[in-house]
């Protein structure tokens, strides 16, 4: 049995604004919400539904009431959990299709916008995780582009982070069907650096400047050929590909300024030593981006 969204709350402002990100996209995607409460290891903190107990933290039930009378058609259910709020819900997220988890800070290079949690629980679960801060509420980055009522609004971009010659296809679906279901151009954003100098440029009969540009836009047509399939399966999503010099993190944090969501693929391999761990890239981008950030597990 599938959980649907799953979406982990705590009562704080962040985990406020994961549970709206959460029942938007229940909505969109006709599924149910299940909001679990992981509260420690307490005693008294054994599992159970608590849809409408008095048990459930005063924080944690303001949200959920919220949710629920904001949005009457979502089927909204609540659970407090015992244990480690990173290894609980990573837990609930193999039988969710959608994790969604709070996060803290200001974004930007100047603040950090996920913890411990956060972070843990992105690189642990088996179901894409979208972290969400409070103020990035996905509708166009901090800043929103305007709200259409009371849960939901104008969308900003869909930006997706590849790589490669061949970006990864679970990434791109992700992206491609948020972009088709919210309504959103699809920006695929890459960073790869168009080599500058070396014998072949000063032996040319043209000039750098010339070479230069020629590389990048074989570069840009690479990418725009990657994205070709995923064009022709959703015809109704306008794409567009980006390439930038320099940091991957830094072209993707800067993108997610007037982004909705930003997509971000995480590598399993077979065989781990260790706990698992996030890329350096994908790290970086969940400290400072603007927007809630998608992290997608793939092979």
């Amino acid at each position: 049995m599938s959980y649907g969204v799953v979406v982990g709350i705590d009562g704080s402002a962040q985990s406020a604004a994961a549970a709206e990100w959460a029942a938007r996209e229940a909505l969109r995607r006709g599924l149910g919400l299940r909001m679990v409460h992981v509260a420690g290891t307490e005693a008294d903190a054994l599992e159970r539904d608590l849809g409408g107990g008095s048990a459930v933290p005063e924080p944690v039930a303001v949200i959920r009431d919220r949710i629920a009378a904001v949005s009457p058609g979502l089927d909204v259910s609540c659970e407090i959990r015992p244990g480690s709020p990173a290894d609980d819900l990573a837990a609930v997220g193999r039988r969710a299709e959608l994790l969604v988890v709070g996060s803290r800070g200001l974004g930007g290079f100047t603040g950090l916008l996920v913890g411990s949690v956060g972070l843990r629980t992105a690189a642990r679960a088996g179901c894409p995780v979208v972290l969400v801060r409070a103020g990035a509420d996905g509708l166009g980055g901090a800043e929103g582009r305007g709200r259409a009522d009371g849960m939901g609004g104008a969308p900003g971009d869909v930006v997706v982070g590849v790589e490669g010659d061949r970006p990864c296809d679970a990434v791109l679906a992700f992206a491609f069907r948020h972009a088709a279901d919210t309504g959103a151009v699809l920006r695929a954003v890459e960073s790869r650096n168009v080599p500058h100098g070396g014998p072949y440029v000063t032996e040319a009969p043209v000039g750098q400047r010339e070479i230069r540009d020629s590389l990048a836009a074989a570069e840009q047509l690479r990418l725009q050929d990657a994205l070709d399939r995923w064009r022709e399966k959703y015809p109704e999503v306008r794409t567009e590909a980006e390439l930038y010099p320099g940091s991957p993190a830094g072209a993707l944090v800067a993108a997610s300024r007037s982004a909705s969501l930003l997509v971000l693929g995480r590598r399993t391999p077979k065989h781990t030593l260790g706990a698992p761990r996030l890329g350096a890239v994908t790290q970086s981008v969940l400290h400072h981006a603007h927007s809630p950030v998608a992290v997608v597990p793939h092979a």
